[in-house]
């Protein structure tokens, strides 16, 4: 048997040339596993099918433009495309993607391409559709379970017992934290099959720079507090509170970097409160810039309601800057001491508030801060995955705890 694994990674969250950002964290997990060179890959990321790529029909327009198959950091990336019916696409979502995806697969194969196993990314609708797949194939599969495939899905009827089975059904399951794993144990997956394999941060790629020419870079004229909030511009990100937080703060500025739904309803509310002129929306930044963004802040702020393992703590922390986070799931896993930051016990803007302030009385220095972060390297969650996939590959999941 060769000794060079070779994996099927498979999730529609995976990045493509026309959502570069969409699920980076899964596209680095596999860049930083690959340069063990211990492992072979391709990616199979289907996509929901949309007739048009108009830019007016925003994120649908990206899917639709996405390319059928495409090469991305030396790995080859599938589309395939599958419907999914609006109103009633959340309980066949499974289904309707494993078919779609199924030709694909088996072309792979086809090709020369056998591999050991499926390394799905999460539970739904990708690891249920993984799942089916996998039987039809013959083949064992993994999932990761990331955050709210979890925490949100196992709310209802139909998904919760799909991701159950799914649970039962696998070789392994893991979650990137452990308040992620004691939700699967809780569901039904037996404990053994259960591991945590953490997400670590790219510390090449996130480095800490002169926070004063970080400001310079950026045209961020501002000596006092700076605040800094990233994610998807939805309301379980909380930074409608982190606005809020502002009211309190007649020195600080904020800076939200991000795009989505709730970008005008926040500058409504920036407005209204009368902080708009100390908020700055940045917009959606790629990766490469969001060193300049963590250097340029004082803290980030993580105001978010429910979070697997928020990569976004350990990018500011590598670019020395701390955090006050929201004490949700896997977050009190990544934040474990003053150094990192401070929690807050309640959502709210008091807590946040009074959060900060602690923070601010012990103001950790940017070189410890690194330090943390450099603790949280990707080679531990490398060499955990080759473990376990090499013991699912030789016919002994347990052995790769």
């Amino acid at each position: 048997m060769s000794a060079t694994l070779k994996t099927l990674l498979f999730s529609t969250l995976y990045p493509s040339s026309a959502r570069p950002v969409h699920g980076i964290f899964i596209e680095t997990r596999l860049r930083e596993l690959l340069k063990s060179g211990q492992v072979q890959t391709r990616v199979v990321a289907p996509v929901p099918w949309f007739p048009s790529s108009h830019p007016r029909f925003g994120n649908y327009a990206a899917m639709a433009a996405t390319p059928r198959l495409e090469t991305r950091n030396g790995v080859q990336v599938d589309h395939p495309r599958y419907v999914l019916p609006p109103k009633i696409g959340q309980n066949i979502a499974p289904y309707v993607l494993a078919a779609g995806a199924l030709p694909t697969l088996r072309r792979l194969i086809r090709e020369g391409f056998d591999f050991d196993l499926i390394d799905a990314h999460f539970f739904y609708p990708d690891g249920v559709a993984a799942s089916l797949v996998a039987r039809w194939l013959g083949k064992p599969f993994v999932c990761t379970a990331r955050g709210s495939d979890i925490t949100l899905y196992k709310q209802f009827g139909v998904p919760r017992r799909l991701i159950q089975r799914t649970l039962q059904a696998s070789s392994a399951n893991i979650g990137v934290c452990a308040d992620l794993v004691e939700q699967m144990v809780e569901l039904g997956a037996p404990r053994e099959k259960c591991h945590v394999i953490r997400n670590g941060v790219d510390l090449q790629r996130f480095a800490v720079i002169d926070r004063q020419a970080a400001r310079q870079h950026l045209g961020l004229a501002h000596e006092g507090l700076m605040l800094l909030s990233v994610g998807h511009l939805v309301e379980l990100k909380g930074h409608d509170l982190v606005i809020r937080m502002l009211e309190q703060l007649p020195q600080a500025r904020l800076a939200i970097v991000g795009a989505g739904p709730e970008r005008e309803r926040l500058q409504v509310l920036a407005q209204s409160l009368g902080v708009a002129e100390r908020v700055t929306f940045a917009g959606q930044q790629p990766q490469e810039t969001l060193k300049h963004w963590f250097s340029a802040a004082d803290v980030l702020i993580l105001a978010s309601s429910r979070e697997g393992w928020a990569n976004v703590l350990l990018e500011a922390m590598a670019c020395g800057t701390p955090v006050v986070a929201t004490r949700v799931n896997g977050t009190p896993e990544v934040v474990t001491g003053p150094v990192a930051g401070q929690l807050a016990a309640q959502r709210d803007v008091p807590h946040l508030l009074a959060a900060l302030q602690r923070l601010q009385a012990d103001y950790p220095a940017r070189a410890a801060v690194r330090q943390y972060a450099e603790g949280f390297s990707w080679e531990e969650t490398t060499q955990a995955q080759i473990r376990l996939f090499t013991a699912i590959r030789d016919g002994n999941s347990h052995a790769g705890r």
